[in-house]
């Protein structure tokens, strides 16, 4: 068992927890903010008889089972640059669950926001689950109530990229994962395809609507008057033209119906090992329970205490960080066998257990340098050998630089590196904890690696190098061009562009920025770390068992 030397109750480690309490303070707020904009429509919905989006998620999960939201931030300082006012969500809430005991991918348009019209960051956002749902074999579920595009924010790549959506839904049937969908109300235009590409479609009486032309359109272009339920109500889709299977009374009776028909798919393989277990949502109302240090399940809680997760990692990175310490909060037992442990220190990696799952794990206490990267070469070739999943918990500033590291082949060395990441054959799960610069950012199985989940710590960074030093950069390039040319600096001039790149730095490495770009599948609170990757692991291992029934073609509306 790992041998921790960390004093929780030092001033140091007090300040370190106050200033992450801090930010997932307003990681939560920012989550509540999206609700409570989506719940203001609530009179709305209530007069037509509907549940609000986060209501229809509650009622189709299993509850009390864990479920882990998925880029909650999307979207955020997108729409505006004012952090008080920026809306996250992406217009759509998803993530992982359990519905009638099968692990499904669920999404559902916030239609109490712009009627759930889709936006730059959301369709980034459902694109992204599609790709989750594909690569761990998973059904898909949709609850669909959307405006489609806001005609006023038009943007032709919107449209373009909009049509891989659709793709996806095709080669979802087409590999045999269900896509299902209820249709709570409008599909307009593309929208409609949604419906059209699903292979079970639910519709609720009075209140569905799926057409290519509504009837404004309709009356543009040809001239021609019909009501919406002539042209695509819900009667006469299950009636008529048979684009709905299932004709519901209401929102919940339909959500009842989804619940049925995936139950008809093949359970979970681990529905038993999760049974009882939740995950944090941060989501309105589909708060679950959290069990921390690995209640409800059999395997070894950790021996120290993850609260301390909070107070290990500091709120930049230029103090240094022991990861061992984070690590033994994580794995079962805080038991860690280390590899390789004296060759190429600064780099990590350790083997371990997380509620029972045997993982390595790659971690950095400073930059990578031609040792460490030789080592983690070694390390992820022998994981693959062993097929053990990967874990990396990011914090470094990169590669080493330097006359030494370049003339001990630092590049071909770090290139080895990111050649295992690229084509390690296990399943690779990213948390970015702390400074991810540079191509450190690459070589621990960064965005552009494709992990198959990827998360960050609220305080977590990512730039291609830090603020001060891009400025610095600057400085010395603008100074020694000045030089050349005979120009006296004026200093004043020089602090103020210094001081302008390190505000643009900072603002973009910021995680809750960059998770708004959908470069993370969400910001988690560290104590919830282990929690998730319990359901990542699962959910990996399930995809690995289950065989799908693949077809040729998706299946056909009829």
């Amino acid at each position: 068992m790992f041998e921790s030397s960390f004093n929780p109750q030092s001033p140091q480690a007090r300040q370190r927890r106050d200033a992450m309490l801090a930010r997932i303070a307003q990681l939560r707020a920012l989550e509540d903010r999206a609700a409570q904009a989506s719940a203001k429509s609530r009179p709305v919905f209530d007069k037509r008889g509907q549940l609000l989006p986060r209501e229809r998620v509650a009622l189709l999960l299993d509850p009390g089972a864990p479920y882990v939201p998925l880029c909650s931030l999307a979207g955020f300082l997108q729409d505006t640059q004012d952090p008080e006012k920026s809306v996250p969500g992406g217009g759509l809430v998803a993530g992982i669950g359990f519905i009638a005991g099968v692990r499904c991918t669920v999404v559902a348009s916030d239609s109490g926001i712009e009627a759930g019209a889709i936006q730059p960051r959301g369709l980034e956002k459902i694109l992204r689950v599609q790709d989750i749902a594909l690569q761990n074999k998973l059904p898909f579920v949709h609850l669909v109530e959307s405006a489609g595009a806001n005609l006023m924010k038009y943007q032709v790549e919107g449209f373009v990229h909009g049509g891989s959506l659709f793709r996806n839904l095709a080669r979802h049937s087409a590999a045999g994962l269900p896509v299902i969908t209820v249709q709570h109300g409008s599909g307009t235009a593309g929208g409609a395809y949604m419906p059209g590409l699903s292979d079970v479609v639910i519709m609720v009486r009075g209140r569905s609507r799926a057409f290519l032309a509504g009837p404004p359109l309709l009356m543009a272009a040809t001239g021609e008057v019909a009501t919406e339920e002539e042209l695509g109500g819900a009667e006469m889709h299950t009636g008529v033209s048979g684009l709905g299977e299932y004709l519901a009374e209401d929102d919940r009776e339909a959500l009842g119906v989804a619940r049925r028909i995936v139950g008809t798919l093949t359970p979970t393989l681990s529905r038993e090992r999760e049974k009882g277990q939740g995950t944090r949502v941060g989501e309105g109302c589909l708060q679950l329970p959290l069990p921390r240090a690995g209640e409800g399940r059999g395997e070894g809680a950790p021996a120290f205490d993850p609260e301390e997760l909070l107070a290990l990692m500091p709120p930049h990175h230029r103090e240094p960080v022991d990861m061992r310490e984070v690590m033994a909060r994580i794995v079962d037992g805080s038991e860690l066998l280390e590899f390789k442990a004296l060759f190429g220190a600064a780099t990590l990696c350790v083997q371990a257990r997380i509620h029972g799952h045997a993982v390595g794990i790659i971690s950095n206490n400073g930059p990578i340098d031609v040792a460490g990267a030789n080592k983690a070469t070694h390390f992820i070739q022998w994981m693959c050998q062993l097929g053990h999943p990967i874990v990396y918990l990011q914090n470094t500033t990169g590669y080493m630089v330097g006359k030494d590291s370049e003339q001990g082949g630092m590049i071909k060395h770090g290139s080895k590196m990111i050649q295992a990441v690229t084509s390690a054959t296990v399943p690779q799960i990213t948390i970015q904890c702390g400074a991810s610069f540079g191509a450190g950012n690459y070589g621990m199985c960064g965005r552009g690696y494709a992990p198959r989940f990827l998360f960050s710590w609220p305080g977590a960074k990512t730039a291609v190098m830090g603020g001060e030093q891009a400025a610095r950069t600057m400085q010395i390039v603008a100074e020694a061009g000045m030089a050349r040319k005979g120009i006296t600096p004026d200093p004043d001039k020089m602090q103020a562009q210094f001081d302008k790149i390190v505000a643009l730095f900072e603002a973009q490495a910021d995680a809750f920025y960059t998770s708004g770009l959908v470069l993370d599948d969400g910001v988690i609170d560290p104590r919830d770390t282990r929690s998730v990757l319990s359901v990542c692991l699962d959910t990996c291992l399930e995809a690995a068992a289950r065989q799908p029934r693949a077809t040729t073609f998706g299946v056909a509306r009829m």
